[in-house]
């Protein structure tokens, strides 16, 4: 299996260690066709972006993507955050002003949007004050969230389900089928089991394979993601970043693809 692009990595912008350019040399070395930089979103008390280093990020990407327009494919992406169980994400209307694809999952550090979110998503999921009777509602109210944002954004990928808070992998994987959404195997945070992605694969959904890398020289190890891949029965035409895949990709990503064939990028 052939994985031909990184559509997961961090910069020093959240909790990387390199640059915008340290990421897109490495992609190169590394063979592969496409990058994109997606640090944390806006809410992340920690590492979230800035507005304005976002808005400096568009420039520099848009210039590397010039100078390296015959080596790779460079994106800018983020790493959005789940803020609400209405599903709301803290990127709302940034999206078309910035950034090229938007990765999106659950972060412990994420400013929820309302007491009554943080109470949920902190005090009941992390601290499980619900108790072991109350798991069930729990976690359809966690699914709800994450459908209810996949409904409402244009989100390309879902990022290691299953951290933090646990969801219905079935109903997700069926949700993202229909809008075109990827669901991550993630090669530093592998928190899907073998029968998840079987199940998510049964429903329909397309997945890829990111490295999550927060170091340049880790852009493009995706070893762990590729074995798990492939112990789960996928092949490449189930993976979205896959040499071998001819399918659909999400909508965000083929019109950036288009561009880079008609040469406006």
């Amino acid at each position: 299996m052939l994985i031909v692009a990184d559509y997961h990595t961090h910069t020093r912008m959240s909790h990387g260690k390199g640059t915008i350019e340290e990421n897109v040399i490495a992609a190169i070395e590394k063979g592969l066709k496409a990058v994109a930089v997606t640090d944390h979103g806006f809410a992340h008390i920690a590492y979230g972006m800035t507005r304005r280093e976002a808005r400096d990020a568009r420039r520099e990407v848009d210039a590397l993507s010039q100078r390296y327009q015959r080596d790779i494919t460079i994106l800018l992406g983020v790493e959005a955050n789940l803020t609400g169980l209405d599903g709301t994400v803290d990127i709302g209307g940034e999206k078309g002003k910035y950034f090229d694809i938007v990765l999106m999952g659950h972060h412990k550090a994420a400013l929820p949007s309302r007491f009554s979110d943080f109470w949920h998503f902190f005090m009941v999921n992390e601290l499980g004050l619900a108790g072991k009777s109350r798991k069930a509602r729990v976690t359809d109210m966690n699914t709800k969230a994450y459908i209810r944002a996949v409904e409402k954004y244009d989100i390309d990928i879902i990022v290691h389900p299953m951290y933090a808070i646990d969801v219905d992998i079935g109903l997700l994987a069926r949700a993202c089928a229909e809008k075109g959404t990827a669901i991550e195997i993630n090669s530093a945070h592998m928190l899907l089991t073998l029968e998840q992605i079987c199940l998510a694969k049964a429903e329909g959904a397309r997945f890829v394979i990111n490295s999550d890398a927060h170091m340049p020289r880790n852009v493009g190890d995706f070893g762990f993601g590729i074995q798990t891949a492939l112990e789960a029965g996928l092949t490449e035409d189930d993976i979205i970043n896959a040499a071998g895949y001819s399918g659909k990709l999400p909508k965000n990503l083929e019109a950036m693809m288009q561009k880079k064939r008609e040469g406006e990028l």
